[in-house]
């Protein structure tokens, strides 16, 4: 029988390979290709914040309740695969997004069901989430510039290649997470409430005030990560008239796969942070780590300014690991074990949906505000990202109040 942990490691890698195939690449894919707006692709973008408004809470809930975590997880895969073979075929602008907001749909609570069914695994083998979890979910990461590598490398980021490509590791998966280790609702003997059995008690978090706070900071830092998935390869590929024989227009995606090389790297020293400086100090490190991800990409080009556009890319996996994946953690931790799933799926809500329909809309209207006879501002539209996160910088250590407990961190869960 595989080891548990390289199953967990497949499981991850084709999770976020899915994701890696078309994430970065589609904005381009959108505006060259298609010749959709900044509007129309951000609102693109945003289906799947719409999605994870209600998405993964609600399959968060069928998987605490009625049906195996795995499965969920695998039917999803499916039918997201299936949608993206039909947007493929689309070039109209409301047929593809009604297809996207679907394939949204499948696929955004996969991200949150993936994290459950690791973690229920994990706990029952006796394994310790926070330091067994990164070194599997970096190979999710893995998952996801290899992606982004082959699209690169085959010309596919201004084609539906990508969307092939995307689905294909889709079904796989899909397929896969059925042979993995069942995760089974939770039972109980006690007789649930009304609440418990809509699954509605995972809202008892926002009663905390410092739950509240940080999912709400998790909302407003989730609108920062959609922005650069969004318009990244269409900074990029504006490059093309004055440094068109450079690097970075030529390979947009594997200019921006240093991003996720990066997170990898930053995923492994998540246990070491959070133990020794605590949620408080990680998420206003991944704040200010968000101002120099928009700030160098104002200031940076593809010629002489290479260098700050890579810069950019490394502090992008601090951005991004030290908020989404601590954050996933912190809220493991907090959550009792009856409601982990519907936990999960409220953490998706607040950064994968309100947060990315706030970030996908608005950065759409930013760009389109800084557009003049079709050409894009790029210098003003990365500073005003770097504002909005700078103003963030400034309040989360004055409201989130958060005593750091070394021994706490390093606990088990229950």
């Amino acid at each position: 029988m595989m080891n548990i942990k390289l199953r967990l490691i497949i499981m991850n890698f084709l999770e976020f390979f899915v994701w890696g195939s078309w994430l970065i690449s589609l904005g381009a894919y959108m505006i060259v290709t298609l010749h959709f707006s900044g509007g129309e692709v951000g609102a693109v973008y945003a289906t799947m914040g719409i999605a994870s408004l209600f998405m993964p809470a609600l399959l968060g809930i069928v998987a605490d309740r009625w049906v195996n975590a795995e499965r969920v997880l695998g039917i999803c895969h499916i039918v997201g695969a299936c949608l993206l073979l039909w947007a493929s075929t689309v070039s109209d602008y409301r047929t593809f997004y009604l297809i996207m907001l679907l394939n949204s749909m499948a696929f955004m609570p996969t991200i949150a069901l993936n994290n459950t069914v690791s973690y229920i695994i994990l706990e029952r083998r006796g394994f310790h989430i926070v330091k067994d979890f990164p070194p599997i979910r970096v190979w999710g990461t893995v998952g996801f510039v290899c992606a982004m590598w082959i699209v690169d490398l085959c010309g596919w980021t201004k084609s539906p290649f990508q969307l092939y490509l995307s689905a294909g590791a889709g079904l796989l998966l899909g397929l896969y997470t059925f042979t993995i280790e069942k995760c089974p609702p939770v039972k109980f003997n006690a007789k649930k409430t009304l609440s418990e059995a809509l699954g509605l008690d995972a809202f008892v978090l926002f009663r905390r005030k410092k739950m509240l706070i940080f999912f709400i900071f998790a909302m407003l830092l989730g609108a920062a990560l959609q922005i650069t998935n969004a318009f990244g390869g269409a900074f990029l590929d504006d490059f093309k008239t004055g440094f068109a024989d450079s690097f970075g227009v030529k390979h947009p995606n594997l200019l921006l796969s240093i991003s996720q090389i990066s997170e990898t790297l930053f995923i492994l020293t998540i246990p070491f942070f959070l133990r020794k400086f605590g949620i408080k100090q990680v998420m206003l490190l991944s704040i200010f780590a968000w101002i120099f991800r928009f700030g160098l990409f104002a200031i940076g080009d593809p010629g002489p300014g290479l260098y700050l556009l890579i810069l950019s890319m490394i502090i992008y996996g601090m951005a991004f690991d030290f908020f989404n994946i601590s954050g996933s953690l912190f809220v493991e931790k907090e959550a009792d074990i009856r409601i982990r799933a519907s936990a999960q799926g409220l953490f998706m809500l607040m950064t994968n949906g309100i947060g990315a329909f706030l970030g996908g809309t608005i950065s759409g209207w930013v760009v389109d505000y800084f557009t003049v006879n079709g050409v894009k501002d790029w210098h003003n539209i990365w500073l005003s990202f770097a504002g909005y996160a700078l103003v963030l910088g400034i309040f989360f250590p004055l409201v989130f109040r958060y005593k750091h407990n070394p021994d706490m961190e390093t606990s088990k869960h229950h």
